[in-house]
């Protein structure tokens, strides 16, 4: 979430949520039988078929509520970065140590590093964003301060 209470996606990454979110409902409709057909077979104080129904019911009811915020409170990065600048969005190739790794900059929902994805919010995603190839930029880790170099933006 930014600083404006809103939560930074692409448009992919709405995409992605509103998929998600089809993907729930049905599964609420799947949950609702079951807690259903649970009942009916009579006293639910030791009803493990009851209590696991709700129990996923409840699980899958805070995920709705957290995806239907995201899309209620959403902001599309429109990804018009300004001559070349890195942004929300942007395909960042860095060079540390002297290894490359790439990175898709995304708002925090989209996190996900093992397909590549960093927070805009994290470290490494403030540092880079608004910096153009060739700058190298530091951050703080655990074990001291780590500079990037930019070698490349998509």
């Amino acid at each position: 979430m930014n600083e404006n209470g809103k939560y930074v996606l692409t448009k992919e990454g709405l995409a992605e949520i509103k998929r998600e979110l089809e993907k729930l409902y049905k599964e609420r409709k799947k949950i609702a039988a079951a807690i259903k057909e649970a009942r009916s077979y009579g006293d639910i104080s030791e009803n493990s078929e009851y209590t696991d129904a709700k129990e996923k019911q409840g699980l899958l009811e805070g995920r709705i509520a957290e995806l239907e915020d995201i899309v209620r409170n959403h902001v599309i990065s429109d990804n018009s970065c300004q001559s070349n600048k890195i942004c929300v969005g942007s395909k960042v190739k860095i060079k540390q140590s002297g290894k490359e790794f790439a990175y898709t900059l995304v708002g925090a929902t989209q996190a996900n590093p093992q397909e590549g994805k960093i927070s805009i919010d994290s470290p490494v995603g403030k540092a880079l964003l608004n910096h153009t190839v060739g700058d190298k930029v530091e951050i703080m880790a655990p074990r001291g301060k780590v500079q990037m170099e930019i070698v490349g933006v998509g």
